[in-house]
């Protein structure tokens, strides 16, 4: 009875690995098919949030004219830089101002760029005080 109890056994366990190996082959076919595409990243920054909101609209829906496929867009943290400067140079040292400036961010990501995306975004007309940077990883 034993030896039928552990054969048993082995089968289930040759069976369970087999199904793993089978797994970690079809993960491995899906990334190296992936892996050919171009990914691009598309930072865009500004002092204002309704601006940067604005730009991301603009080229999300020049992405969806094209079909490409991508994620975003995804809010990054907020960059608050505060400056404390006196009012007046030589007295009144208690006297002071404070200003504070934030840089709202955002990202797009692109997970299959072709040329035509690339020229369809150059040739976006955006407004001033938007900063874009394009970054594109294979």
């Amino acid at each position: 009875m034993k030896h039928e109890v552990l054969d048993t056994r082995r089968i289930v366990v040759y069976r369970v690995s087999c199904i793993y190996v089978e797994l970690v082959q079809k993960e491995q076919k899906e990334t190296t098919k992936y892996k050919n595409m171009e990914k691009v990243n598309i930072k865009l920054s500004a002092f204002e949030a309704p601006l940067v909101d604005q730009v991301a609209m603009k080229i999300v829906s020049a992405i969806k004219a094209v079909g490409a496929k991508y994620s975003g867009p995804i809010p990054l943290p907020t960059k608050y830089e505060e400056f404390t400067i006196l009012r007046s140079v030589h007295i009144n040292k208690k006297s002071r101002e404070q200003f504070e400036r934030r840089t709202h961010k955002r990202l797009i990501v692109l997970n299959n760029s072709s040329k035509d995306i690339l020229d369809k975004l150059s040739r976006l007309e955006l407004p001033a005080g938007v900063n874009i940077s394009i970054a594109i990883k294979k």
